[in-house]
């Protein structure tokens, strides 16, 4: 089962990058390798706010997140060892090209006063981190049950070797980034 992504990027993308680019391999042609979605949760809300975080990944994704727990106690964050204090989950192939074109197509227009992503989010090796304040940007979470607002993480691995081909790779599957000042 391929997405309508997946196929976009087999049949018009790659060949665009590869005349675009000049690439002579079919193998230097940058992909997405995964998407990684995180949801820390502070340590001070009460028990239900890391069950709340699963709840909401798990509808956002359609896998279940694994939960992730402190490594070591600090006082001043009152932070015990083995504490639960966020979630995360890593997808790949066709769930992560799902997630992608609904990320672009229904959730970033959603957010208000939106004018694109910024440029300025890349790690300097092709891969893109983007935060989103709210998750109830995302058509699966009913308001109603929502209890608070939780923001969220989301990076796109590529396979990208500089910043400049994964800006290429990410405009062409039709992120929205924002102008150039």
């Amino acid at each position: 089962m391929n997405s309508r992504l997946s196929k976009k990027y087999k049949d018009d993308i790659k060949p665009l990058l590869k005349e675009k680019r000049g690439y002579t391999n079919i193998h230097q042609i940058p992909e997405i390798k995964k998407i990684v979605i995180n949801m820390g949760v502070s340590a001070s809300l009460e028990k239900g706010a890391v069950e709340d975080a699963v709840r909401d990944l798990t509808l956002i994704t359609g896998r279940k997140p694994v939960i992730n727990k402190a490594r070591k106690s600090i006082a001043n964050f009152k932070l015990r060892e083995g504490q639960s204090i966020g979630c995360h989950v890593t997808l790949r192939r066709d769930v992560m090209f799902e997630f992608f074109d609904r990320l672009v197509a229904a959730a970033l227009p959603r957010i208000r006063d939106f004018r694109g992503v910024s440029r300025r989010s890349f790690d300097g090796r092709g891969n893109y981190s983007l935060g989103i304040n709210d998750q109830t940007i995302f058509p699966e979470i009913d308001l109603e049950k929502t209890k608070r607002t939780q923001g969220m993480d989301i990076t796109i691995v590529t396979s990208a070797s500089s910043d400049d081909e994964a800006l290429d790779l990410l405009k062409s599957m039709g992120m929205p980034f924002a102008e150039a000042r």
